[in-house]
């Protein structure tokens, strides 16, 4: 399990991104930067008011924090600039350069809008702030990537079980945004998981749209609903190797697979597991990492054009640096994407 982290970690350090972190005095965050920056995992962009946070870094003894580059939201020669870029952004929703002037005091649209400029490569916050105010900012300035309309939440699930997925990797989508999704929708949330997968954790994903069904041995609506987001899935990214409707013992089981799915080179080989609701997800993942003493490591939100990233406010010094690193890998692999 280790292993894979220190990938995450290697991949960073040798391509270094610029990632920002909008909650520049919270104690895990400046830690876990200071670490980052021990390492040389990735060059770092912190907000807050210099003096708060050269005290904060005093008194927790983080002697490397000097090392990022502090940006105070109050003062700073890009203010105006990133004021009418923001004003240019939401022009067609009304807002004034009054208005614009005032939010990009708030670091969490500060950050963006460095992002959107051209100034950085990423985004980590959430150890203070709620998703809605993480996410909210993120899709009004940097908007979702092309050829996709939903955000939505991957789960690294890093397992004692080395005969399922990679070694026992395995990543699920969608654990954190979309309660709902529609086929659309839920076709958008395989491709992504499956680019997060490759992203992130460096796997040839093979992908398995799961249902309580397996290649029609039930019939219902929200089957349907699996299938059709299949198809599509199969249209937007035809370089994919997908298959449905498969039931989850049926997805990862080669003998299981090949009962229930004969022809199929997914089932019973599955690393990637695209559930049909956010409700099965969160519910899955949770049970997978209390009971099988899996490590989960997320949710990394995935569908915005450049990488924003949300922390859960329980979150632990190690939780962060994790992240900063897998939001460089993402910078890197949109990077890639765009050329």
């Amino acid at each position: 399990m280790q292993r894979l982290i220190n990938e995450i970690v290697e991949r960073a350090k040798a391509n270094r991104q610029r990632i920002v972190l909008p909650e520049g005095t919270e104690e895990r965050t400046l830690k876990a930067a200071n670490q980052i920056l021990t390492d040389g995992v990735a060059d770092l962009i912190i907000l807050g008011n210099p003096a708060e946070i050269e005290a904060c870094a005093k008194e927790w003894g983080l002697g490397n924090i000097n090392k990022a580059t502090i940006i105070d939201p109050e003062n700073h020669p890009k203010k105006e600039e990133y004021a009418q870029l923001l004003c240019e952004l939401r022009k067609k929703k009304g807002m004034t350069i009054e208005e614009a002037r005032k939010l990009v005091e708030d670091p969490l649209y500060l950050g963006c809008l460095i992002i959107k400029n051209g100034d950085a490569d990423g985004q980590l916050a959430g150890a203070r702030n709620t998703t809605g105010n993480v996410l909210r900012p993120a899709l009004q300035i940097i908007k979702t990537a092309p050829g996709i309309t939903c955000v939505s939440g991957a789960m690294l699930l890093l397992t004692h079980a080395p005969e399922y997925g990679k070694n026992g990797v395995l990543v699920m989508g969608d654990v954190a945004v979309t309660p709902v999704p529609d086929a659309s929708q839920l076709a958008q949330i395989a491709v992504c998981t499956a680019r997060t997968a490759q992203a992130v954790a460096g796997l040839d994903p093979k992908v398995a749209m799961l249902s309580f069904s397996t290649k029609g041995s039930a019939k219902h609506e929200v089957v349907d609903k699996v299938i059709e987001a299949l198809k599509i899935a199969k249209e937007m990214a035809p370089d994919i190797a997908i298959d449905g409707e498969l039931q989850a013992d049926a997805a990862l089981v080669p003998e299981v697979g090949a009962s229930k799915a004969p022809g199929s080179s997914i089932a019973g080989h599955a690393n990637v597991l695209v559930v049909p609701s956010l409700e099965v997800g969160n519910i899955s993942y949770k049970l997978v990492q209390r009971l099988g003493h899996a490590d989960a490591v997320g949710p990394i939100l995935q569908g915005i054009a450049r990488p924003v990233n949300d922390l859960s406010r329980g979150c632990s010094i190690e939780d962060v640096y994790r992240m900063i690193a897998i939001t460089a890998n993402q910078a890197i692999a949109a990077k890639k994407s765009a050329e």
